[in-house]
């Protein structure tokens, strides 16, 4: 009776290898879900998040989509809030230490935070925690304790330390505790799977090992590639401007995807859709061949990732005015207009400047020779091209992939 909840064990490994980049043991995993299929009892999932930024992108969701899957498989999804960990700051991938967090800031981004993450996970199958709860309480006697638990030298393995230690750069103590404390996370919640990003891997080392220190079962350590940003080279980040934001207008969110190249819209479809690994490979063989063209194969990615945000609707009418505006190269409805009083002419690249299509005269030049500047559907590639403005009129102004303007002069 107990094993009809939960899927057959291949099944549910199937769907947990889907974009995964290591699994921490393999073969303990699937005796821990043999083992829930045995009882009936689901296994404890978590992620645990810092909430040290209020806004989410997609490249956050690449571990929460993770989650999601367990809790569609009927296991216990935890959403872990570091509320506690986040006024440490984790070090991985930094050079130098953390400026600490105010408890306000921490609290208002954890909310912030909470409200766009059940656009993913189920709010009514998510249990929710802040380990604030055991490490806030936790007495001097016990951090100490924790500590004893592990050696010094196997921190300082870490490549985030042994770099700056080579480059003669500070470590504070704190640092050293934080993949310590938050392996205590583990313990209190005695989770059987932790989820987080490959760059998150040496942490979840240590809690595993301090798991069995505790007298538990280590968790199995999943981790997930870090998604690239939309200029195919760096991490997604809001900070380098190459970010989806999963509260982006939806109209936003598409152009956005269309944006990226043909080959990085594979680990998109991988990591961002719940496309199945050999329906995404039948995808990609097809454009190869030439069956199915590389911008409907992105179209589809782009509804699909839409739609799980703002619904099929907003999906439908996001993708019927991309291919109105771009493919057809109309104006949006809500391009911004710009009034020029009548004169003699002024040279296209000072108009760039003046409505804001560039931040200087080199950059709108710069634009011009790329190709970015169009007028009335017609390039421009003269950067000495002067506009006529002694009679009224207007024209569309396009500056590059996305931007519309209406030139009126009156």
């Amino acid at each position: 009776m107990a094993a009809a909840q939960f899927k057959p064990v291949e099944e549910q490994l199937s769907l947990i290898r889907k974009g995964a980049a290591e699994i921490i043991r393999e073969d303990e995993l699937k005796a821990k879900i043999e083992r829930a299929i045995a009882t009936g009892k689901p296994l404890r999932v978590y992620l645990g998040v810092d909430p040290t930024a209020p806004d989410i992108h997609l490249g956050h969701t690449v571990v929460l989509r993770k989650l999601k899957h367990f809790q569609d498989m009927g296991h216990t999804a935890i959403f872990l809030i570091g509320d506690f960990s986040a006024m440490i700051g984790d070090p991985t991938g930094v050079s130098e230490t953390r400026p600490p967090l105010m408890r306000e800031q921490v609290d208002a981004n954890a909310q912030t935070y909470l409200a766009q993450v059940y656009k993913i996970l189920d709010p009514q199958k998510t249990e929710v925690r802040y380990n604030s709860e055991w490490l806030g309480k936790m007495p001097s006697y016990d951090v100490v304790r924790l500590c004893g638990h592990y050696r010094l030298a196997r921190m300082l393995e870490r490549e985030d330390f042994r770099s700056r230690l080579q480059q003669n750069q500070p470590i504070s103590v704190h640092e050293l505790l934080y993949p310590l404390l938050t392996a205590y996370d583990a313990v209190a919640l005695n989770s059987d799977v932790e989820i987080g990003a490959t760059e998150q891997k040496f942490n979840l080392l240590v809690h595993r090992d301090i798991q069995r220190e505790y007298g538990q079962p280590s968790e199995v350590a999943l981790t997930m590639p870090i998604l690239v940003g939309l200029d195919g080279e760096r991490k997604m980040s809001k900070s380098l401007g190459n970010y989806v934001g999963i509260t982006d207008a939806p109209g936003e969110m598409f152009g956005k995807l269309m944006s990226i190249s043909d080959e990085l819209m594979w680990p998109y479809y991988e990591l961002l859709t719940d496309f199945a690994s050999p329906v995404i490979v039948r995808l990609r063989e097809e454009v190869r061949t030439g069956v199915l063209h590389p911008m409907a194969a992105k179209t589809q990615l782009a509804h699909a990732i839409v739609a799980g945000f703002h619904g099929e609707d907003a999906a439908k009418k996001a993708a019927e005015e991309f291919k109105r505006v771009y493919s057809k190269r109309e104006a949006p409805e809500d391009a911004p207009r710009f009034d020029f009083a009548i004169a003699d002419s002024k040279r296209l690249s000072v108009i760039l400047v003046e409505v804001k299509a560039a931040s200087s005269r080199s950059e709108a030049e710069r634009l011009i020779k790329q190709g970015g500047v169009e007028i009335d559907g017609v390039r421009v590639d003269d950067v000495k091209r002067e506009i006529d403005l002694s009679k009224p009129g207007e024209f569309l102004l396009r500056a590059g992939k996305k931007k519309f303007l209406r030139i009126v002069v009156e």
